[in-house]
């Protein structure tokens, strides 16, 4: 039996999570996803800037951090903070932890490839819309292929402390160790897809123990130091999740449960670059306090294709806010809104969209929201989209002077004025398997 921590959901995500992970009990490999569609035109952009850049900086202070409990346990860290760059990510874990051995995962990055699979007859059509990938070429920022556990896994096989992969997908990341430390082939998809299924359970960190639960949350014990999920993986597939003793949260059939349906499409059909795995075969139980069961899960081959993230520049945007005060908060705000709108229009500015929306009242809901009488406050939130930056800069003009000439009791302006950003959308493809080439390197 293997136990395998996952410490981070996100970029973004607890920074003491994985530490007490390492500090607490024993594991044996420390999974960190700090990769999202979005992040890979973050660190895109950031490595267009400055070549030593383009991965989750993060990460390099935490393995320093945590260096020496990995030495002196044994602990395995496998993670996607690479991003575009993980040679500079490693690099930089081997300045601040020099006695340390590190490997990467190479050949998920396909932003410099993008004009040769053109040029070759690659489409890579939009699987949402079926447009050509040409149709936007002159405005990628990223590209990058999904690769699955076995890369990883030969990383591992190197004797590696850490492993810093790019665009794994976040499955991999607990499916690797499975494969390296039980020597699961490729063919082997029920083993595979238990282990993915693993993977998937525990990729968001602390939301399988507790976090963002909906059933009975506010008896979910002491949130502040909640635990975050180990699976302790047997060679024939089946798994038991858990989390450290004494740590917060809570690990029961209903936090699985609601994990399990996490971007979930066809539960029959969960594809990966490794296996497709049948999530209607999973059999779970509560073993005890804080221990899940899963058994019998069933897998089918592994896809002929691969899935590519592309992002591209999609235009500008700003999100403005204002707040006002009872009574008639609503209508205030309302009557906010339409003069901004009459305004932008009497400027003879025009945008893709025009979005508002009136946080206390039905921004989350909508339409579904209960209705309220008379809300003590509104937060009045109006956001543009646009190709002309121009047009969007002029529109975060329009929205302060309101303070004084609009309705009364606005509040909420000590930031002034919006700014304007880039808006970054995202392109799903397909690529032929056999195009993508991965490669390990210790970084010395």
């Amino acid at each position: 039996m293997i136990r395998i921590a996952n410490g981070q959901g996100f970029w973004g995500d607890w920074l003491e999570a994985p530490v007490r992970l390492v500090e607490q009990g024993p594991i044996d490999y420390l999974a960190l996803d700090y990769l999202a569609e979005i992040t890979m035109s973050i660190v895109q952009k950031q490595k267009q800037a400055d070549a030593n850049l383009g991965y989750a900086r993060d990460f390099p202070p935490l393995i320093a951090r945590i260096a020496k409990r990995i030495r002196e346990s044994g602990v395995k860290v496998v993670a996607n903070a690479g991003g575009v760059n993980p040679v500079a990510c490693a690099r930089e874990v081997r300045r601040l932890a020099p006695d340390l051995k590190v490997a990467v995962v190479l050949g998920d990055d396909l932003f410099d490839r993008i004009p040769e699979l053109l040029t070759r007859g690659h489409l890579m059509k939009n699987m949402e819309t079926g447009e050509p990938l040409s149709a936007i070429s002159g405005s990628i920022l990223s590209a990058n292929a999904y690769i699955g556990a076995f890369p990883v896994a030969e990383a591992l096989a190197t004797g590696s402390d850490v492993v810093i992969a790019g665009r794994c997908t976040d499955t991999a990341l607990a499916l690797a160790p499975m494969v390296h430390a039980f020597g699961w082939q490729p063919g082997q998809y029920d083993l595979l897809a238990a282990g993915t299924i693993a993977g998937h359970i525990i990729e968001c960190g602390a939301q399988c123990t507790g976090g963002n639960c909906q059933v009975d949350w506010p008896s979910i014990p002491d949130f502040a130091n909640i635990g975050y999920p180990i699976v302790e993986a047997d060679p024939d597939g089946s798994f038991v999740v858990t989390k450290h003793a004494g740590t917060g949260g809570r690990v029961h059939s209903d936090t699985i449960k609601e994990q399990l349906l996490y971007e979930l499409g066809d539960p029959r059909n969960y594809i990966t670059p490794d296996c497709v795995a049948d999530f209607t075969s999973i059999k779970l139980y509560d073993e005890g306090e804080n221990r899940v069961r899963v058994s019998g899960i069933r897998g089918g081959s592994r896809p002929e294709m691969l899935k590519v993230s592309v992002s591209y520049a999609w235009g500008f945007k700003a999100i403005g806010t204002l707040v006002y005060s009872w009574p008639q908060a609503l209508e205030k705000a309302q009557a906010a809104d339409r003069i901004v709108r009459e305004r932008l229009a009497q400027l003879g500015l025009q945008f893709d969209e025009i979005h508002t929306e009136y946080l206390g009242v039905n921004a989350c809901h909508g339409p579904a929201a209960p209705p309220v009488a008379d809300v003590p406050e509104v937060q009045l939130r109006i956001g543009v989209r646009g190709s002309d930056r121009k047009a969007v800069d002029r529109f975060t003009r329009e929205l302060v002077p309101l303070v004084l000439n609009g309705p009364p009791t606005a509040t909420g302006f000590g930031d002034g004025r919006p700014p304007v950003r880039e808006v970054v959308a995202y392109w799903p493809a397909l690529l032929a398997r056999d195009e993508i080439r991965t490669r390990v390197e210790v970084v010395e």
